[in-house]
């Protein structure tokens, strides 16, 4: 029987399954607190306020952004232990600062000696010691640098003696995401956890201080076995989980969180085409399961209550216009959907889903109770 609630709705539009969130949210916050480690939750994926009350544990922080534009909005939420995830460049830092002045502590990421020197200038001209983190790598995924690498130790001493606060290290095993399983994930965790261990410890053993060891992607947070030496753990897009994590066993199908709600507008009879209102301007173009073992097109198939119907996908997307088939492995009968039927579709990457939306509309876990909505942003 159709969902009143849903049934008032606009379509595309973005629905958050809140009972499947808070599951998800509190089973990494057990498995942290397992671990001995702070976790520092990443706000990057749902970019909302009310969202980010549900990770924080007092509602202050400690929390991880990837944009400023992050950090300002969850500051003048009260949010006041911000990490700018995100390698920093000169002309923001006047930003940084700003935020400081304004009572949060962001700390800010870099990998050489040019940030290092500018964070540093910044920090004396404004009479503030900026905190920062040195970025590690441990897959050659992304940026950082190694323990071995003598840069570390210059970059160190520039924010140490330059009127910085060195922090200590970062890593994030960017690698993961190719990882499938909990064995791989755990392998990935302890690779990730030796390179920024032994970073701390070429620090510590120069002279400079490094009280912060932070390790963390979703895969690894959750494979993690052992956090020796780490003292906090970052992961973002567990709150809503998508198919590319499901896709490499992080979580299964049915803990993903985030879904769209499309209105069936018409069939290609002759070609198996359902034809819906959600096409990648709802969706996002991200196709993160198309390198997996099951590439499950723009996204899978639910009924409008979320659960899935076997065998389908939104098998290709136009600007406003995505079609549902049969995917190409499936030989089981699929169900006929009459014009104005609603469905979900649950995404391969809630992040970029995410973003092309302004609004989440949260079902509620209290059976019958009104939806919540929620605003999201964007921006740098």
């Amino acid at each position: 029987m159709p969902d009143p609630r849903l049934s008032a709705l606009t379509t595309p539009c973005l629905l958050v399954d809140e009972t499947r969130m808070v599951r998800n949210i509190d089973n990494l916050s057990q498995h942290a607190a397992n671990l001995g480690v702070t976790l520092r939750p990443h706000l990057k994926t749902t970019k909302c306020v009310e969202a980010a009350r549900y990770v924080l544990a007092d509602g202050t922080g400690p929390a991880t952004v990837s944009t400023l534009a992050e950090a300002e909005v969850f500051a003048q939420a009260g949010i006041t232990d911000i990490l700018y995830g995100v390698g920093i460049s000169t002309p923001k830092l006047n930003r940084v600062i700003a935020l400081h002045r304004a009572g949060c502590r962001v700390t800010v990421l870099l990998d050489n000696a040019v940030q290092a020197q500018a964070v540093a200038d910044a920090s004396r001209a404004a009479g503030i010691a900026i905190p920062a983190l040195i970025e590690i790598d441990s897959d050659g995924h992304r940026s950082g640098l190694t323990s071995s690498d003598p840069a570390l130790i210059e970059v160190g001493r520039i924010l140490h003696e330059g009127g910085a606060d060195l922090r200590g290290v970062l890593c994030h095993a960017g690698e993961s995401y190719g990882a499938v399983g909990r064995a791989a994930h755990a392998k990935c965790a302890e690779q990730e956890r030796l390179a920024v261990v032994d970073a701390a410890t070429a620090l510590r053993d120069a002279g400079l201080p490094c009280p912060i060891v932070s390790v963390g992607s979703t895969p690894t947070a959750h494979g993690a076995k052992d956090l020796s030496g780490v003292t906090e753990l970052r992961a973002g897009v567990y709150v809503f989980f998508d198919l590319v994590m499901a896709g490499i066993e992080v979580c299964s199908v049915d803990d993903i969180a985030l879904s769209v709600l499309t209105t069936v507008i018409g069939h290609q009879t002759t070609r198996g085409w359902t034809i819906c209102d959600a096409g990648w301007m709802a969706m996002s173009r991200d196709r993160g399961t198309a390198a997996q073992r099951v590439d499950q097109g723009y996204g899978v198939v639910c009924d409008e209550a979320g659960t899935v119907i076997p065998g389908l996908i939104v098998l290709q997307a136009n600007q406003e216009h995505g079609v549902i088939a049969r995917h190409p492995d499936f030989e089981g009968d699929t169900p006929d959907f009459p014009v104005g039927t609603r469905l979900r579709i649950l995404p391969n990457h809630a992040c970029a889903t995410a973003a092309q939306h302004q609004h989440y509309h949260v079902v509620p876990e209290q059976s019958g109770a009104p939806l919540m909505m929620w605003s999201r942003f964007g921006g740098w």
